[in-house]
């Protein structure tokens, strides 16, 4: 779809792209660059994360940045503009920023009439943009620049600057049309420790209300002077309210489920309650398969790619799917129909700052193991730096997850939706074994492989997972198999 707009020969929008496949919306992480920053052609401008991974959007036209819609945190919707650039700087006076998207509330601070005309602009919510729209006059708004300094003297007297005098009465909280001013963020702050922020005193510039001040507001009330010297004047049911309110928050944090965290889950449920799961185990001596890997980091031909037990792992698995290939196949309900692949993109779950995610290798049958090798490690550093595309995410067909590297045995995975099978590894432990009718120390590890029982039935799944098993116990079945 279209990502930029011109509203008039200078000024140009650029909208939120689809990034993914049939993305709705995606969170901005991080803007790099502010109001006023030259922009040319290809610069990366911010950080999105979608539903599927972290994405960086670069700008596709010169000029100076005008205006940022949207602050960093705010989810926005596909097709929404986001940003606003000056293509012909100097050409004139700037028209003012858009007003912002409906669903962001601006701050409401008074109107600095003062103040000289093209100000720089701000981020939408988190300050005050010149306008071309004309607003009445608002009561209260000549006060709002003495806030600061009244606030001040009045936290003074209560840190006991003023201890022998009476406790000052806390002054009037500016307001527009008898609202207190303060951040979207600050309101919700306020909302959920359940603060009136008509009772709050500003310290802000401009009289607004800070989150320190609301925090200020619900702590405890520090112990008050004797009675006799002077009597309290501060309101008493909101003091009385605010250590429960406090206490409640303490015991609890509150994370909005978005981007990638919610991608996950819906899926996860998806899958769960769509795919009827069945998991099988397999313990198994992975000693040679171990000395293999020893051997390998030394070889010649592995030189420059990382060579560890999961690559051995994967090639495993797909020798396993070569021999049954019905594994390697998708439930397709809407036409009612087994979707059989004659491919194989190896999914891969790798742990990241931003939650679980699966990307795959392309056509990993067909490559040789220093390909895999290499792919596996791109894919891997890829991760875990966050910069995984929803592209190699998408269109997997089996998946390995590799549980051992947290000292977990097995699991249970679930698995990833549109696949037929899951492989977990478990931690590769050395424990006692029989070997050759003696018991010694082995390198031992559990496998554990769910699959979908609508397409895979048990048989099916044990011979898989066998395969797996038997070419971990001997490797050089790699060679007799493939």
């Amino acid at each position: 779809m279209t990502t930029m707009t011109e509203t008039s020969a200078r000024f140009r929008e650029f909208k939120m792209p689809d990034v993914g496949e049939g993305l709705t919306e995606a969170e901005i992480l991080k803007w790099f660059v502010q109001p006023g920053d030259t922009v040319t052609d290809g610069q990366v401008v911010c950080e999105v994360e979608t539903a599927k991974a972290a994405v960086e959007l670069p700008i596709p036209f010169d000029g100076v940045v005008h205006e940022l819609r949207f602050p960093e945190g705010t989810t926005v919707d596909v097709g929404q503009v986001i940003i606003a650039i000056d293509v012909a700087p100097g050409s004139g006076d700037a028209p003012a920023p858009a007003a912002a998207a409906p669903a962001q509330e601006p701050v409401e601070a008074p109107e600095a009439e003062a103040e000289p005309k093209g100000r720089t602009p701000v981020l939408v919510g988190y300050g005050v943009a010149e306008s071309s729209t004309k607003r009445r006059p608002r009561k209260g708004a000549a006060a709002a620049p003495e806030a600061a300094a009244v606030a001040a003297a009045v936290q003074a007297e209560l840190n006991g600057h003023g201890a022998s005098a009476a406790p000052t009465p806390a002054p009037a909280v500016p307001v527009q049309g008898g609202r207190p001013l303060a951040k979207p963020p600050v309101r919700k702050l306020a909302k959920d420790l359940g603060i009136d922020l008509a009772t709050v005193v500003p310290t802000g510039k401009d009289g607004i209300i800070t989150r320190e001040d609301v925090h200020a507001a619900a702590a405890p009330a520090a112990p008050e002077a004797p009675a006799a010297v002077a009597p309290p004047v501060a309101p008493v049911p909101a003091v009385a309210e605010a250590p429960a309110v406090v206490s409640d928050s303490a015991r609890e944090t509150r994370i909005p489920v978005k981007g990638v965290r919610k991608a996950i889950a819906q899926a996860m449920v998806g899958s769960a309650f769509t795919a009827p799961h069945v998991t099988e185990f397999v313990t198994v001596d992975v000693t040679r398969t171990m000395k293999l890997v020893a051997e390998l980091k030394e070889d010649k031909d592995m030189a420059g790619v990382r060579v560890n037990p999961l690559l051995i792992i994967a090639k495993a698995l797909l020798v396993a799917i070569k021999r049954n290939p019905e594994v390697n196949a998708a439930w397709d309900e809407a036409n009612q129909e087994i979707v059989q692949k004659h491919y194989v993109n190896l999914g891969i779950a790798a742990a990241t700052p931003r939650g679980l995610i699966v990307p795959n290798i392309k056509d990993a049958h067909d490559k040789t193991l220093p390909q895999l090798a290499q792919a596996l490690g791109e894919l891997v550093a890829t991760a875990r730096d966050g910069k995984t595309s929803p592209a190699a995410m998408a269109g997997g067909t089996v998946t390995i997850t590799n549980v051992g590297v947290f000292g977990v045995d097995t699991g249970t995975p679930i698995l990833n939706p549109g696949e037929s099978a899951i492989l977990a590894v478990g931690a590769i432990k050395l424990q006692p074994w029989v070997h050759k009718g003696k018991v010694k120390p082995r390198q031992v590890t559990t496998l554990a492989l769910s699959f979908d029982h609508r397409l895979v039935d048990g048989e099916l799944g044990s011979k898989v997972l066998a395969d797996v098993a038997a070419i971990l116990e001997q490797p050089k079945r790699l060679i007799t198999w493939a």
